[in-house]
């Protein structure tokens, strides 16, 4: 079993470096066209099923990733869904430091102690996504290509469980927009990391933004 682990392309939030969540935020003209080159370097790839977050900015990739021969293959699960930044959703990171600036270097340096103020902890995330992730692969056979698109904080706790990293590791890594993260094992359970962080369709070797909404 192969899956296709990626992250949704950029939204305007993104570029401004506020925090998402599970606001609702569309992709961008730049994330609409990252989408659109991880199609054309999927294009000949055999998948046999794909689920997305339904946050329109992960659906929307998942589609332009698809291309429209194959959009019936998806559908969407809420787990999936970005980590709820609660108070901070919708804020820059300068403004998060103005207001609560303890609970943000926290963030930044113990992530697994964080509890989002009206939000979400990363473990709670972990629990919920990977329940996603295994019902998103519930049937596969060894054989088959699963597309997954999620968001920042979902990619994270799912590889760092695949590694065995600590969630306190959480940004050891990176997740690029439209990033593809290639894992493959006979189950869920038993899952390797063959590529991690891949944009290569859209971003040269040394060329990748780093995202300032961390």
């Amino acid at each position: 079993m192969r899956i296709l682990l990626a992250r949704h392309g950029e939204t305007p939030w993104n570029a401004e470096g506020r925090y998402q969540g599970q606001i609702d935020i569309p992709l961008s003209p730049v994330g609409e066209s990252q989408a659109v080159a991880l199609g054309e370097r999927l294009k000949d790839v055999d998948i046999a099923r794909a689920v997305a977050s339904p946050l329109s900015r992960a659906q929307r990739t998942a589609q332009l990733a698809l291309g429209q021969a194959r959009t019936g293959l998806l559908s969407t699960d809420a787990d999936l869904q970005e980590i709820a930044h609660g108070e901070w959703e919708g804020l820059l990171a300068s403004e998060i430091h103005d207001r609560d600036p303890a609970r943000l270097s926290a963030w930044r340096e113990e992530p697994d102690t964080v509890l989002m103020p009206g939000g979400e902890s990363l473990r709670q995330v972990l629990d919920r996504s990977w329940q996603g992730l295994t019902r998103a692969c519930d049937g596969l056979s060894q054989a088959d290509t699963l597309l997954v698109v999620a968001h920042d904080a979902v990619n994270r706790v799912i590889l760092c469980r695949i590694l065995g990293l600590p969630l306190s590791r959480l940004w050891s890594f990176r997740q690029a927009p439209t990033t593809l993260n290639l894992l493959e094992g006979p189950d869920v359970d038993h899952l390797e990391v063959v590529r991690l962080n891949d944009c290569a369709h859209h971003t040269p070797f040394f060329g990748e933004a780093v995202h300032r909404a961390l």
